[in-house]
């Protein structure tokens, strides 16, 4: 195109406003090998847990697409499998991270974004420090913590590490250092309190971030197997990952459709929730950028 305008005097695009062409092709040709290594797996699984009894999921004669679509496998599950005492205990451990997380990273990370107290640089550092250190490294000692609290086979045991992340803290830090200070001082001749100018100025200035930490949190902990698998015991206390799994062992028969289909019924509820929130989601990771 060598016009910017068309007949009607609309603003027309250029090549030259996108690349050139032989460029244009390599973009969307990494973007569809990106959805192929994303999406792929999951629609594979969905497909896989549709088929009948009478085909094959692995092997030379196993096909993509399923030649006679049944349920029976989701069924199956819910027939053999407290899937609703997992969901609801899945929601347990959920609901207490997000709101555990929501209080102290919201908190933390406002208090690290104020100036003019001592150990603020120190109390940055340790927390950017802390987030070096994998899991499997401290494992051993939370285990002995909890198991010292009595919380083994409990709930409160699977949520306990994890009620506050460093990386969230970090992340509203960012956010709220984005704010401008000139609003605050506005605030603050007004007459405005901690409190005040923290509910009503912070918080809604950094509600993408807030919704950064709310995915972040509930895929990790509805998501969590090793943890759980430590900790529990008893079936009735299972979350769903760590229930789900039971249909690998012998004593369901180990059928790959039935795999196939708990693993997408652990994977609705984090899909759902990406599709309603993913607005907010990338604000408020370009948000938390800021400052850190």
């Amino acid at each position: 195109m060598t016009t910017a305008v068309d007949k009607r005097g609309r603003l027309m695009p250029r090549w030259r406003d996108y690349g050139r062409p032989r460029e244009l092709v390599v973009r969307y040709l990494l973007l569809l090998f990106v959805l192929v290594i994303t999406v792929g797996p999951l629609l594979w699984q969905l497909l896989a847990s549709l088929k009948s009894t009478s085909e094959d999921v692995f092997g030379a004669s196993a096909t993509l697409l399923p030649r006679h679509p049944t349920l029976r496998a989701y069924e199956a599950i819910f027939e053999q499998v407290p899937v609703a005492t997992y969901i609801r205990n899945s929601l347990i451990v959920v609901v207490l991270s997000i709101t555990s997380q929501l209080v102290f990273s919201t908190t933390a990370g406002y208090m690290l974004s104020k100036p003019g107290w001592k150990g603020r640089k120190a109390v940055w550092v340790v927390l950017a420090a802390s987030m070096m250190f994998p899991f499997e490294s401290i494992m051993v000692s939370l285990f002995l913590s909890i198991r010292d609290l009595g919380l083994i086979d409990n709930l409160v045991g699977v949520w306990l590490p994890g009620f506050v992340g460093a990386i969230n803290v970090l992340l509203m830090r960012g956010a709220f250092l984005a704010v401008p200070r000139e609003i605050e001082d506005s605030a603050m001749l007004d007459g405005a309190s901690e409190w005040q100018r923290f509910r009503y100025l912070y918080l809604p200035s950094a509600w993408g971030a807030i919704m950064v930490v709310v995915i972040n949190t509930f895929i990790s902990a509805w998501d969590d197997f090793l943890w759980p698998l430590i900790v529990l015991r008893s079936e009735n206390h299972m979350t769903l990952t760590l229930g789900l799994s039971r249909l690998q062992s012998s004593s369901f028969g180990y059928d790959q459709r039935m795999v196939m289909a708990g693993s997408v019924i652990s994977v609705i509820p984090v899909l759902v929730l990406f599709v309603i929130t993913q607005r907010w989601f990338y604000k408020g990771v370009s948000a938390g950028a800021v400052k850190l």
